[in-house]
């Protein structure tokens, strides 16, 4: 039976950084999420409880006790000082998609961490051996990209970099399916797999929007009905967040050529600050959700 790290390290606790916490929580281990100052820590440990408390329900509903979901909120420690990654064996790198961010959260990660300790981040398009220059040990150090939301995604994309250790992509593995998820395991390159083939088709009904080809909703109808999809790509955008898969497709574009060039529609949207569900209005309306 694998057993899950009994403490896990998280850096950075928006919404991404929550739900990994809380995935690992629920699983059973004990996590600890370092942000910036006490303000966001004191929010990320707000977000992640509210999060817990609505999981104790739902396991009310189902018959259970939610004792073990109960649990899980003792279980959560926030931070300021990375320092807290000291008995870390894992710890989770979940901080905005900005590589200068990403890089010197990184380092700062590593160097708190004990030598042993798995280094990940949650990067969905930045090159894993580009963020692994600036660390002493690149070879503990590989990509776990978990998906929106992720209590609820089956799936987490882990990404070896060329100098990921083996090992210690088996030992990924081996906690992702602990977690519940399927791991899919890719080398690194621009997007990996997931974000490569999502904001593709993301970024292409955007444009057709933009064209008046038709309404999003009957775009996200389209994918659903004729492809079986479980969302439309533009109701998945507004899932995501449209500052999110702006960044994304700015570093795909640079990358990958033409075909990943930001619509300016989405540009348009980011900058009225229409980003989405976390903001209440993107192609949809979120207001009572």
């Amino acid at each position: 039976m694998t057993v899950l790290p009994t403490h896990v390290g998280v850096l950075g606790g928006g919404r991404m950084g929550a739900g990994i916490a809380h995935a690992f929580l629920l699983a059973g281990s004990r996590v600890t999420i370092v942000e910036r100052d006490r303000q966001a820590a004191d929010a990320a440990a707000a977000r992640v409880r509210a999060d817990v408390e609505r999981s104790i329900v739902r396991d009310r509903e189902r018959g259970s006790d939610g004792a073990q979901t109960a649990d899980a909120v003792a279980a959560l420690t926030v931070a300021t000082d990375a320092s807290v990654f000291a008995d870390c064996p894992l710890v989770v790198e979940a901080v905005p998609e900005d590589r200068a961010l990403k890089t010197a959260s990184l380092e700062r990660a590593e160097s708190a961490m004990p030598p042993d300790g798995i280094l990940a981040s949650n990067t969905s398009s930045i090159s894993i051996d580009d963020l692994a220059v600036g660390l002493r040990r690149p070879r503990q150090f590989l990509g776990l990209h978990f998906f929106n939301p992720v209590p609820a995604s089956l799936l987490v994309e882990i990404v070896a970099g060329a100098e990921t250790d083996p090992d210690v992509v088996a030992r990924a593995r081996e906690w992702v399916t602990a977690l519940g998820k399927t791991p899919v395991v890719v080398r690194d390159a621009p997007g990996f797999a997931s974000s490569r083939l999502g904001v593709l088709l993301g970024l292409e009904a955007i444009r057709m929007v933009e064209e008046g080809v038709a309404e999003p909703a009957d775009i996200d109808a389209a994918m659903v009905l004729g492809y079986r999809h479980p969302l439309g790509p533009l109701r998945t955008t507004d899932l995501v967040g449209l500052d999110v898969r702006l960044g994304i497709a700015v570093e795909l574009h640079a990358r990958l050529g033409e075909r990943f060039a930001p619509p300016e529609m989405l540009r348009r949207m980011v900058a009225e600050g229409r980003l989405g569900r976390k903001s209440g209005r993107g192609f949809y309306e979120w207001s009572d959700e």
